[in-house]
């Protein structure tokens, strides 16, 4: 099969640091699917996983965690889909990615893909998606049918892949939705996605929140960076209000900054459930066709903004790089083998 991958890691301006393979197709057990993907999306994770470090792979290595495709074949346990479904998934990072004409995924972190979407629309959304769910509804445990309709949201990086789904999920569950955008077009963006109100990450922003009526606030989700905005989010955030972010930190966290206020910081991490195979596994295809379902009633929609055509390792790079540059709005997504 063709597959883009990597055995050492170097920037993205050396062609090897991604480079075209023919690889053995993987055949499926337990309950593996064998997806024919085609078309993926890159995220942050991508990059980070790619970036310099003197590590040395003896057999290629294939990134990518986003994905939609067909089920080409099932193993012997799966009974969730058939040969022929269209599907859509993030994986599983401990396992070879998305970045091939094939891939095994396990069937219980895999959805049906929306049916009024293409493959690439629809592969722009699982893993942002599953993160901005989990961040809401399994971290931050806010009502999806609105119990906490009209409590405050602030998204920090919400023109964002992740930001992008998250305005759309915290609008459908009745929260007020305080945005960060600093450019002309991402704050267009995340209005367009349904922000409420939009603030400059770039500008004092208790300032700003105060301005809008909000001395602090309910939940506070950062898509952006933990260092920078923590003493911030320890500031914004109301007593016994919540904060998760998923943006591992390089230094400590001062966490008794939230302490008089009984705050909870949570991390999010999608990966985690298909990690340590935890008994709810399955959640995440659960929640995959939920919100098929709510694309196909037009409730949310796709995030994708820009496509590159074929699937190789000369458009992955510049995929890679366009990431790196830190001024990609929603998804940027691949599609098609050539």
């Amino acid at each position: 099969m063709k597959a883009v991958a990597l055995t050492h890691y170097l920037p993205v301006s050396d062609p090897q640091s991604l480079f075209d393979a023919e690889l053995p197709t993987p055949v499926p057990t337990g309950h593996d699917l064998l997806v024919r993907v085609e078309a993926i999306s890159v995220n942050p994770v991508d990059t980070k996983v790619r970036a310099p470090r003197a590590e040395v792979e003896s057999t290629p290595r294939i990134l990518g965690w986003d994905a939609a495709g067909v089920v080409e074949f099932i193993g012997p346990d799966v009974t969730r889909f058939k040969p022929g479904d269209e599907v859509y998934y993030a994986g599983d990072i401990t396992r070879p990615g998305s970045n091939a004409e094939f891939q095994l995924v396990d069937e219980r972190i895999v959805g049906h893909k929306p049916h009024s979407l293409t493959f690439p629309e629809a592969a722009a959304l699982p893993l942002t998606t599953i993160t901005a769910w989990e961040t809401f509804f399994d971290r931050m445990h806010i009502d999806r049918h609105g119990a906490n309709h009209g409590q405050s949201l602030f998204i920090i990086g919400g023109a964002g892949g992740v930001g992008s789904i998250a305005i759309q999920l915290a609008r459908l569950a009745g929260l007020v939705v305080i945005a960060t955008a600093s450019r002309p077009e991402t704050q267009e963006w995340v209005t367009t996605m349904g922000a409420h109100h939009v603030v400059n990450h770039r500008e004092h922003l208790p300032t700003q929140l105060g301005a809008l009526n909000f001395a602090a606030v309910h939940f506070i989700a950062n898509f952006s960076n933990t260092e920078v905005y923590w003493n911030i989010m320890a500031e914004l955030i109301r007593p016994q209000g919540k904060i998760v972010s998923i943006v591992e930190n390089t230094a400590p966290l001062d966490l008794k900054l939230l302490k008089s206020k009984s705050a909870t910081f949570s991390w999010e991490f999608m990966f985690t459930r298909a990690m340590y195979r935890t008994p709810d596994m399955s959640a995440q295809g659960d929640l995959l066709n939920e919100v098929a379902a709510l694309i196909d009633t037009k409730k949310l929609r796709t995030t994708l903004t820009e496509m590159l055509s074929p699937i190789n390792a000369a458009n992955l790079r510049r995929a890679h790089t366009r990431l790196e540059s830190g001024h990609t709005i929603g998804k940027l997504v691949l599609a098609g083998w050539h």
